[in-house]
């Protein structure tokens, strides 16, 4: 296993340090210039977009159809995780304060990102039996026409989120359990297995329903807690935003090195907390039933930032205000249960287990239902489902049982490979979503409730792979 994990890191490390970083980063610059810095002007919108109860989202017409809300809490289910609690203490620790400053880089550039792929499923969504269906592997196929590569990135989309992101989970959720109530891990992965497969095979309908009544109360919870303990802490907070700067730019860290590895922790563990351009939420993104795809890519944007300036944030001010040293002597979720543990005695360690369950659950959930669509693209066969869910089943005992390493490194390789695959997908496609941008504003600027229509873009984008509108 060792070796294993030798292999994984040096590979890690050179997509990485000379690849993601700079792909990442110039796909964000491109789009936030494109749509005219859509995450900032618009941001009014998105939380019209969360409040609003669309008639056109409310006909079911007889079927079963999945909300605007419900799609973004499925999504905000994956994003709304470990890697706000656990990920956000391991980037502090390899990467030290300063990757706290490049996690909120690309949350806000980032957010460009999940705008374009958001809105490309929505327009190439298509009919299923209960709800829409579509994300990445269908705007490759109808917008770029190109099945192989379609097909590439559901494999990579399955190996990510059904099976490594949710040995990451259930890793940092029998940690989190053991060290606060002494459960041994086997019996904790053994229990959340059981859960995982009750809630999996009830389908989309039984995963949104879960995800839209946890999603907000964990959240909420932890905010609340976090909230304390900023506030019992505000006279030190303006030196822990100093100490993050500095950690980011700071003369002492670019002589010692140390800037590489705060910009690399940042990026790597803000885009598993957020999946800004991943591919992920676009699976989920595109069962919503909305009036106009633009819509749905600006509620998903709103997810990027809950979860990253908001929840991250508060997990980052939890852990400098407490003073533990950034050795490396505490990793992932024992660094945040022992920070909080300063603030609030050895019930914030039992705080963060349970906040870790919902969290971690959860997530699992969310990860599972984008393999499952991207499992239902490559075939309609009953019996390639049920395998794929015996299989998640198995990686989430899996995750449970291997070491730390070993599933950060899992995830770090297969994240890297799927999010590559997205962004040359969605750099060729951008354009017809800046078509649909526009549209967007003309109709806000008359002042009606945007609704869109194929007739009305005809002429500035190819219409023959677009099936709902």
């Amino acid at each position: 296993m060792e070796l294993f994990n030798q292999i994984l890191n040096s590979i890690n490390d050179a997509l990485w340090g000379y690849v993601m970083i700079a792909a990442l980063i110039a796909c964000a610059l491109y789009f936030t210039i494109r749509t005219r810095f859509v995450q900032f002007r618009l941001i009014g919108d998105m939380f019209r977009q969360l409040f609003s109860s669309n008639k056109a989202e409310e006909k079911s017409k007889g079927k079963k159809r999945i909300s605007s809300f419900q799609a973004f809490a499925v999504s905000l289910a994956s994003h709304v995780g470990v890697g706000n609690l656990a990920g956000v203490a391991s980037a502090i620790s390899i990467g030290g304060p300063g990757a706290v400053f490049w996690m909120w880089v690309i949350a806000l550039l980032g957010a460009a990102n999940s705008f374009i792929e958001n809105t490309l499923a929505q327009l190439y969504k298509v009919r299923d039996k209960e709800s829409f269906v579509g994300g990445p592997a269908y705007y490759i196929t109808r917008g770029l026409k190109c099945r192989w590569m379609a097909i590439l990135f559901c494999i990579l989309t399955v190996l990510t989120f059904g099976f490594a992101y949710n040995t990451v989970q259930s890793n940092t959720l029998c940690s989190a359990i053991e060290n606060a109530f002494g459960i041994n891990h086997i019996y904790v992965g053994i229990a959340i297995t059981v859960g995982t497969l009750i809630v999996i095979f009830g389908g989309i309908q039984r995963i949104a329903k879960v995800s839209s009544l946890i999603v907000p109360f964990m959240a909420i919870g932890y905010l609340i807690l976090a909230l304390y303990v900023v506030l019992a802490n505000i006279t030190i907070i303006p030196e822990v935003i100093s100490t993050i700067v500095k950690g980011a730019f700071g003369i002492e860290q670019a002589l010692g090195g140390t800037i590489g590895a705060a910009m690399m922790q940042g990026i790597k563990r803000g885009l598993f907390s957020n999946e800004a351009g991943e591919g992920s939420a676009p699976n989920a993104a595109a069962t919503a039933d909305v009036s106009h795809p633009v819509k749905q890519g600006l509620l998903q944007m709103l997810g990027v930032f809950t979860d990253t300036l908001v929840i991250c944030s508060c997990t980052a001010f939890i852990i400098l205000v407490s003073g533990l040293p950034l050795d490396g002597s505490l990793d992932g979720v024992l660094l945040t249960q022992e920070a909080l543990s300063v603030e609030i005695g050895h019930a914030g360690r039992v705080f963060v287990a349970i906040a870790i369950f919902f969290f971690a659950f959860s997530s699992i959930i969310g990860n599972y239902y984008y393999g499952e669509a991207n499992i239902a693209y490559i075939s309609k066969k009953r019996w390639a489902m049920t395998l794929y869910r015996l299989i998640v089943g198995a990686m989430v005992m899996f995750g449970a049982v291997t070491t730390l390493q070993t599933v950060w490194s899992l995830a770090d390789l297969t994240m890297a490979l799927m999010t590559l695959c997205n962004l040359v997908a969605i750099v060729l496609l951008g354009r017809r979503v800046i078509v649909l941008l526009d549209d967007y504003m003309r109709q806000r600027r008359a002042g009606k409730d945007p609704v869109f229509r194929l007739e009305t873009v005809k002429d500035k984008i190819p219409t023959d792979g677009i099936e709902c509108w």
